[in-house]
């Protein structure tokens, strides 16, 4: 993916790992419009900083990410990267019956929001010299948190849709997929201090170091997750299952 240049749109770019991005990837001489729910966050994501603008965006709603496409091509035309990163994380219980609402909220912003930003901007990507599309799953979607189902189980499928993707869109858009481990955001009620999480600027730090290589990686893997990716092909699921679900427990609890 080209460094510096492009104009690039990021979902859920007004906090966390998204905001980083968006103010890393600035810095290296690209435009960047950040997009996500709450005006406030996203105008503090750019306070200051030519060459970056915010839109508000509902992921959840298709109609909604239809007309948010119409407009940002129609202020952006040079748009040629799109980073699908918006997502939630909800924690459910399994063992009862429940209301599947935060299951519903999950898939549609972090499974179907993908999916209809990506078909929406197609058209326009695949004309772009130098296009890209980087969506950001999770380690999880290779090792699950049980406390988190619906959200593993998206990140999992967007992976195998970005696998489809890559491979769909070979010599006309690359198409990178990015997966974080535990990082310390306000992903969840508590993460940004969570102890044993990586801090967020070392991850981001990490990255940007990858995405810097002569040919990016196809997967943006920090240190961090690289244990995650590889436990079912080195034959480690099930004790990695087991040690990332009690790891995590411990660290919920310790935090009351």
């Amino acid at each position: 993916m080209k460094q510096t240049g492009n104009t690039i749109l990021i979902t859920g770019g007004g906090s966390g790992i998204g905001a980083a991005l968006a103010q890393r990837f600035h810095d290296l001489g690209n435009s960047v419009i950040v997009a996500g729910r709450r005006r406030e966050a996203l105008e503090q994501a750019i306070a200051g900083r030519p060459r970056m603008s915010a839109m508000v965006l509902d992921v959840e709603s298709a109609e909604g990410v239809a007309d948010f496409a119409r407009r940002v091509l129609a202020e952006n035309p040079a748009l040629n990267v799109l980073i699908n990163n918006a997502g939630i994380m909800r924690f459910e219980a399994l063992d009862q019956g429940r209301d599947l609402g935060d299951a519903e909220a999950t898939i549609t912003t972090n499974l179907l929001g993908p999916i209809r930003m990506t078909d929406a901007l197609i058209g326009h990507l695949t004309a772009q010299a130098d296009a890209a599309i980087v969506n950001v799953t999770s380690g999880l979607a290779f090792v699950p948190l049980v406390a988190t189902p619906t959200y593993c189980a998206t990140k999992a499928a967007i992976h195998s849709y970005t696998v489809s993707l890559r491979e769909a869109l070979k010599n006309k858009v690359e198409v990178i997929e990015l997966a974080p481990p535990a990082v310390q955001t306000d992903l969840t009620p508590g993460q940004s201090t969570r102890s044993g999480y990586q801090p967020l600027e070392e991850f981001i730090d990490e990255v940007m170091a990858l995405f810097a290589q002569q040919s990016t990686p196809p997967e943006i893997l920090v240190e961090r997750v690289k244990p995650l990716r590889t436990a079912e092909a080195e034959h480690r699921f099930g004790e990695t299952l087991t040690e990332l679900n009690e790891r995590v427990r411990r660290a919920r609890e310790a935090q009351g």
